[in-house]
This record gives structure tokens, C-alpha cells and sequence, in this order.
């Protein structure tokens, strides 16, 4: 009786090990958003851009602690379409295989990547204030109940939805809120000329692009080997190697193809595109990264890497400027891992994930459309044309990211 309480008691603490790990993981995709964000920006705007992801990251933190949370999880166990809504964690289950509070720390860290997929679509022109009240609604209100009826056991869980560590639930909810903001923010200035032309608009720092990149692949390793949820007997350990093995391929995968493609379509090898195809592969693949096999894997970051580039230039075709490419890596590339999953994945059906889907989007992009909306009939969405030119940093923060190179008045 004894070693068996004792096994338990290591297991219980190896599992929750594993959860504080693969959050603290996912917590430093945070820094990845925010360096991949002040790289493609102008240097005018990187101190605002960085300022956001900070403030996003511990307004998630801490709307998620009081009550986002508890929407997404406490008391929710009729698989219906209204979660319970309380404050707080609730209390440790008695049959618990891991610890409430380490549980809840890596929920957290998904709540503020959906959020950051929004700072770098409607960067460069959208208020800081505006931006910073979105957080506090789509973090403690929108994603919790789209969360409820998915990974929270509401109606698409009991309906057979699958989407095994957010492609969908995180990526493609942040998606749809940024593209509400965009459509009503609309276009940096000169961006987009009178007769269809479009302008590329060069971000300040290619470095810090990459390096964001590379935080951000690490991290998914977090992200979707934490979701596996368990580590502590063999078939969870094993299925969490064979999670990150196909995780990693994907995004190899994505960043070579969008390499090909760049070299076939345009003749150069565009660093940002390669950057946002190996997005793309991590993107897609996290819908569900243990069924398929490792050159399945391959093949759905294979096609991610090349969608995630003609759906950037589709995007500015229609003249929807996203600085960053956010809605397409995480909207459309997300979309497209969660309508594989059948492909590898038998307990999951097409018309259930295309169900799962559409609810995902229609609720979190017409919720975001309604706030977006009063906020900009209120106090406003977007800085003024003069603030634009001169640069955010100035009239937001005060400090330039580069001194050197940019007058601060």
C-alpha cells in the first residue's frame, strides 16, 4: 500500500512538473511574438509594439486568474452552450493526476498567444488603449467560452470536435479577432495605392524576425507536447516524443517549401515568407500532432508553408494589411490542421470539424466586430495621420526602441 501510494505520489509530481515546464515553454513564445512583431515593423513603432506584448501578456494573466478561468473549466459539466460564470480557480479534485494551479498556469499562457496572433495585425495604427480594453474582454470573456464549449466539455466536445492543442481554439480564435480590427482599422497609410497597387512596407529588423521565429518553434514544443497532458508511464512518454518529432518536421517542412515557392513564383528567397512558412507548419500540425505519421507531418507543413504564401498576397490583393501575416499563419493555416485531422485521425469527421470550426470563428470574429465596433465609435480605434507618420513610439511611449536612429521629441 505504501509504494503504491508512493508511485502515485511520484507520478502526481512528475505530471505536474511536466504541465509548470511545457507552460513556462509556451510562456516564452510571449517573447518570441514580441521579437518577431518589433522586427517586422518600422522602427518608429517598435517600442509600442513591444509595450503591447508585455501589457497583452499580464492583462491575460490576470483576467484568465479571475475569471476566464473558471468560465473555460469550474462547474462546467453539461456540455451545453453556457458556461458557468465565477471568479477564481475553483478547488484541487481529489483524483487529480496533477496539481489545479499548474493546470491552470499553462491554460494561461494559450489565452495570451491568442491575443498576441492580434498585436501584429493591427500593428502600426491602432491605439494602444483601444488595444490594451480588447485584451481584457477577448482574454476573460470571448476565448474562455469558445474554450468551454471545446477543451471546457461544452457542445462541439461532446460533438465529437477535435483539436488536440489549439490550431482552431487559440490560433484561429486570434485570427478572427485580429481580422475584425483590421477590417474596421483598415490600411497603414500608403500601403495600398488608388489603382490597385500595393506597396510592401519593409519591417526594421530581419534579425530579431528570426530570433522570434526560433523562440516561437522552441516554445511550440510546450505547446503541443504540454497538451499531451501526461508524462508518467510509457505510452504518454512515448506519445509525447512522437508530438514533438512531428511537430518539429512540420515546421521544417513549412519553411522549405515557402523557400521553393518564393525562389519559383518571384525568384528570391524571402526571408519573412520562410519565416511565416514555418509558422505556418506549426500552426497546422498542432490540430493534431500524434496521429499522423512522421511524413504526413512532413506533407501537412509541406502544404501550410506554401498556402501561408499565397494566402499573404491574397490578403493584400484585397487590400487586408496585415503587417505580420497573423491572420493567414494563424486563421488560414489553422483552418487547414483542423480539416486534415480526419485524414490520420478516425475518431474525427470532417463535418464535425468543419461545425467546430465555423462556431470558432463566427463567435470569436463577431463578438471581436461588436467590441472593435463600440470602442471605435467611443473612443476610437486608430491613432490620427499625424501620429502615423511620425511613428507610435513618440506619441504612445516616448522612448524609441533605436535613439540613434529615430528623434524622439
Amino acid at each position: 500500500m505504501e509504494i503504491a501510494t508512493t508511485i502515485t505520489e511520484l507520478r502526481y509530481a512528475l505530471d505536474t512538473l511536466f504541465f509548470l515546464i511545457s507552460g513556462a515553454l509556451v510562456m516564452w513564445m510571449a517573447a518570441g511574438f514580441a521579437m518577431l512583431e518589433a522586427g517586422l515593423v518600422r522602427s518608429k513603432n517598435t517600442t509600442e509594439i513591444l509595450t503591447k506584448n508585455v501589457c497583452l501578456f499580464a492583462i491575460a494573466c490576470t483576467m484568465y486568474l479571475i475569471v476566464g478561468y473558471h468560465i473555460m473549466y469550474v462547474n462546467n459539466t453539461d456540455g451545453g452552450w453556457f458556461p458557468s460564470v465565477g471568479a477564481l480557480i475553483g478547488e484541487q479534485a481529489a483524483s487529480a493526476d496533477h496539481s489545479l494551479e499548474s493546470d491552470f498556469f499553462f491554460q494561461v499562457v494559450f489565452v495570451a498567444t491568442a491575443m498576441s496572433v492580434v498585436s501584429g495585425a493591427v500593428a502600426e495604427r491602432m491605439k494602444l488603449w483601444a488595444f490594451l480594453i480588447f485584451t481584457v474582454i477577448l482574454t476573460g470573456f470571448i476565448y474562455p467560452v469558445e474554450g468551454y464549449w471545446t477543451w471546457g466539455g461544452g457542445f462541439l466536445s461532446q460533438a465529437g470536435f477535435s483539436d488536440f492543442a489549439g490550431s482552431g481554439i487559440v490560433h484561429m480564435a486570434g485570427a478572427a479577432a485580429a481580422l475584425a480590427g483590421v477590417l474596421l482599422l483598415g490600411a497603414r497609410k500608403g500601403k495600398y495605392g488608388r489603382n490597385g497597387e500595393i506597396y510592401p512596407i519593409p519591417g526594421s529588423n530581419m534579425p530579431l524576425a528570426t530570433l522570434g521565429t526560433f523562440i516561437l518553434w522552441f516554445g511550440w514544443f510546450g505547446f503541443n507536447g504540454g497538451s499531451q497532458l501526461l508524462v508518467s508511464d510509457f505510452s504518454n512518454a512515448t506519445a509525447v516524443g512522437q508530438i514533438f518529432l512531428n511537430t518539429n518536421a512540420a515546421a521544417a517542412a513549412g519553411a522549405i517549401t515557402a523557400l521553393l515557392v518564393c525562389k519559383t513564383t518571384w525568384g528570391k528567397a524571402d526571408l519573412t515568407m520562410i519565416l511565416n512558412g514555418a509558422l505556418a507548419g506549426l500552426v497546422a500540425i498542432t490540430a493534431d500532432p500524434l496521429s499522423p505519421s512522421p511524413i504526413y507531418s512532413v506533407a501537412i507543413g509541406a502544404v501550410s508553408g506554401a498556402l501561408v504564401v499565397f494566402s499573404i498576397v491574397g490578403f493584400d490583393k484585397l487590400k487586408i494589411d496585415d503587417p505580420v501575416g497573423a491572420i493567414s499563419v494563424h486563421g488560414v493555416c489553422g483552418l487547414f490542421g483542423l480539416m486534415v485531422v480526419p485524414l490520420s485521425n478516425d475518431q474525427a469527421h470532417f463535418a464535425t470539424q468543419l461545425l467546430g470550426a465555423s462556431v470558432i470563428f463566427a463567435w470569436v470574429f463577431a463578438t471581436s466586430l461588436l467590441v472593435w465596433g463600440v470602442l471605435k465609435a467611443t473612443i476610437g480605434i486608430r491613432v490620427s495621420e499625424d501620429e502615423e507618420l511620425e511613428g507610435m513610439d513618440v506619441h504612445d511611449c516616448g522612448i524609441g526602441a533605436y535613439p540613434e536612429f529615430v528623434s524622439i521629441k
